[in-house]
């Protein structure tokens, strides 16, 4: 005799479905599938795995359905996993300068894209405030801002507004137009800007920056209005990351006495519901590596490590907003913590996925754990020297000292990592190289890898890897 549960209570059923097992059940029947296609419950996966969904029209997502754009997103999403090293086509973008630092960020985001020709658009800056932006599909710069004139310190980019946030040695925070070349609007602080961020909140664009002297300022966009200023420590803001949907800001310093801390980000947005900024400390020293957990918000795991003692920790909280009386406070709480087994290397860079799982690196080997210390997958690379490490919610990219990179993806149904090929240093096969170059930075997005080094003062590039399977 066939079972049959009313829509109501089969929906409240099925939202707490995956989107394998919720396919599965609109395998049973008509009336399954029908419950199961719904927009609700599609809407509701797609903002958990992309959280600018959360945001997105029924004009913008036109006819498509929800269901039809996770699949598609997906598919998009994990293009690079499926390719081989032949389906990816190679460029070098050459910048002539006399400076010796360079930055390069993606303008391009990952949001709500209808179009399989979208291009790969990477904002370059050179210490000599050269800006430009490129279509690394093409190898062609598309726009070049006015320059600058002054020697500028950091860039981020804005991909959602596409605009360009930069800081000069005169601590002059600039917003561009990375189209139009112009700025729209400056701010000068009195103090060294040593950490900087820009990031699209619930409550428009902001950009996060950090002084010399331990304050934090908030920014509107595009005028650069500042909203607060917060006094974290006592010394320089190193580092600050916000977390997926910007509910949190972590700032830390590099020193033993002084703890990482944590502000929730709406307490310096609205200074009007909120006299004094919410925050809370992590008891955890001399931090060297910080990780949000993609898709979750509120957990962060932190890695830090005592040299004179060879000893490596890793640490992951939960942050929690409390009401006790009438007041509102910010509450931490650990998850797990471990000390790095007693391998004789030694944790260089850091990353999780969103199944508590930390990725971390040594100078040869490629390491997955669970959150409290449990050994998944081991990646041995002797005699070949890992540069550095990057990871998201779908890759983990690994760069090696000779500028070739392993690529590899995330199991979606598993805790571990699934190696999926190897891209060469091309330059070494085609030109001459110097064992002098420094890698400086590699990034990705859905179509795209770009490594950037330099063989000097005067030699600044892009090694270049965009995939030709589009459609």
């Amino acid at each position: 005799m066939e079972f049959y549960l009313p829509s109501v209570p089969l929906l409240k059923i099925f939202s707490y479905l995956d989107a394998f097992s919720l396919l599965q059940a609109a395998q049973v029947n008509k009336d399954w599938n029908a419950i199961a296609s719904s927009d609700i419950l599609w809407k509701k996966l797609c903002v958990k795995r992309w959280l600018f969904c959360e945001d997105v029209t029924p004009q913008l997502l036109g006819t498509e359905t929800w269901k039809q754009f996770f699949h598609y997103k997906t598919w998009q999403e994990h293009s690079k996993s499926r390719a081989k090293p032949e389906d990816f086509t190679y460029k070098e973008i050459h910048m002539k300068t006399t400076g010796f630092q360079e930055f390069a960020c993606y303008i391009s985001g990952r949001g709500l894209t209808r179009n399989r020709q979208d291009r790969s658009v990477v904002c370059i800056a050179n210490s000599e405030a050269q800006i430009s932006a490129w279509d690394i599909h093409e190898g062609v710069m598309i726009s070049e801002m006015s320059k600058y004139g002054i020697y500028i310190k950091m860039l981020t980019t804005l991909p959602e507004m596409q605009v360009v946030v930069t800081v000069d040695i005169q601590q002059t925070i600039k917003l561009w137009d990375c189209h139009k070349g112009q700025p729209l609007a400056t701010y000068r602080l009195s103090l060294s800007c040593v950490s900087l961020e820009a990031v699209f909140t619930k409550d428009g664009p902001i950009v996060l920056a950090g002084d010399s002297e331990g304050n934090l300022y908030i920014f509107r966009i595009p005028d650069l209005h500042l909203i607060s200023k917060a006094h974290a420590f006592q010394s320089r803001i190193e580092e600050l990351y916000c977390s997926p949907q910007k509910k949190w800001v972590f700032l830390t310093k590099e020193h033993e006495h002084v703890l990482p801390r944590v502000y929730f980000l709406d307490s310096l947005m609205r200074t009007l519901e909120f006299p004094a900024p919410l925050s809370t400390i992590l008891s955890f020293s001399l931090c060297q590596g910080a990780c949000w957990t993609p898709r979750r918000e509120d957990r962060i795991t932190l890695m830090s490590r005592r040299a004179f003692q060879n000893l490596t920790k890793f640490a992951t909280f939960d942050m929690k907003l409390e009401e006790i009386g009438n007041q509102l406070t910010v509450k931490e709480h650990l998850v797990a913590s471990f000390e790095f087994p007693g391998y004789e290397e030694i944790p260089q860079w850091i990353g999780v996925s969103d199944k508590n799982v930390i990725v971390c690196s040594t100078m040869y080997s490629l390491l997955v754990f669970s959150m409290d210390g449990y050994i998944l997958q081991r990646f041995q690379y002797y005699p070949e020297e890992i540069l550095r490490l990057s990871a998201d919610p779908v890759y983990v990219i690994v760069t090696f000292i000779d500028g070739s990179l392993d690529v590899y993806a995330w199991e979606e149904r598993s805790l571990l990592l699934r190696r999926c090929y190897r891209l060469p240093n091309r330059r070494l096969l085609t030109s001459c190289f110097s064992f002098g170059s420094l890698h400086m930075k590699t990034l990705c997005d859905d179509v795209s890898i770009i490594h950037m080094m330099t063989n000097g003062p005067n030699q600044i590039y892009l090694m270049v890897y965009t995939l030709n399977i589009c459609s």
